[in-house]
Order: C-alpha cells, then sequence, then structure tokens
C-alpha cells in the first residue's frame, strides 16, 4: 500500500474531538465552533449565519456538525445561507470533521460549523 503524507496549505484541519471540545491544528477549542479556512472561531448555532455570511467569498460549502447524531437545522438557517450561494451539507459531527479534512486536503474551498459531541 502506498501512503501520501497530507498537505492543508495554510488552512488547519481538525485533529480530533470529544465530550464538549474540538482540537484544530493543535489547539483544544471547547464548545461550538466554526473552522473556516481563515481561522477558527466560536460559533453561536444555527441562530449565528452572521459569521459564516462574512466568509461567503472564501467558501462554496459549509458542513453542519449537529452533534453526535445527525439533525435537521432550522430551514431558515439553511435558506439564508443557500440563498447567498453556500452550499450546505449537515451530518453529524464527527463525520463533518473527516468530511471537512479529505475535502480541505485537496484544496477545496470548505468550512464546517460543529456543534459539540
Amino acid at each position: 500500500m502506498r501512503l501520501n503524507e497530507i498537505s492543508y496549505n495554510d488552512a488547519v484541519p481538525i485533529d480530533g474531538y470529544g465530550p464538549g471540545f474540538f482540537r484544530v491544528g493543535g489547539k483544544k477549542y471547547d464548545g461550538a465552533l466554526l473552522v473556516l479556512p481563515t481561522g477558527v472561531s466560536s460559533w453561536g448555532g444555527f441562530d449565528d449565519t452572521a459569521a459564516v455570511l462574512a466568509h461567503v467569498a472564501d467558501i462554496d460549502v459549509l458542513f453542519v456538525g449537529t452533534g453526535p447524531e445527525i439533525a435537521h437545522p432550522p430551514a431558515e438557517f439553511r435558506t439564508t445561507l443557500e440563498e447567498a450561494g453556500i452550499g450546505v451539507e449537515t451530518m453529524a459531527s464527527p463525520a463533518a470533521c473527516r468530511t471537512y479534512n479529505v475535502l480541505l486536503s485537496e484544496g477545496r474551498r470548505v468550512a464546517v460549523a460543529l456543534l459539540p459531541v
């Protein structure tokens, strides 16, 4: 089997997660998190579309991690982002972390909004 080293350029991958926290680029963050190509910040949950919309020029798809289980985000949240031109893909937070890392390693313009597990 041939293994290739993954390069993330200037972006930071999600290294891990646990009860109430995420580890991104080697640093631990507690609570809900927004990981963008430009950096990491806390996220106010589904009522906080402004933080994502501020980066509409930098991302094509937002992965939304809904915690330990998949759940539907509020329709208004999805509609607001999609009308701004951002695709929204919802999944459980562990799957969102993995998917974000894979697409990030491919150089895609992605971001992830995560509720803790």
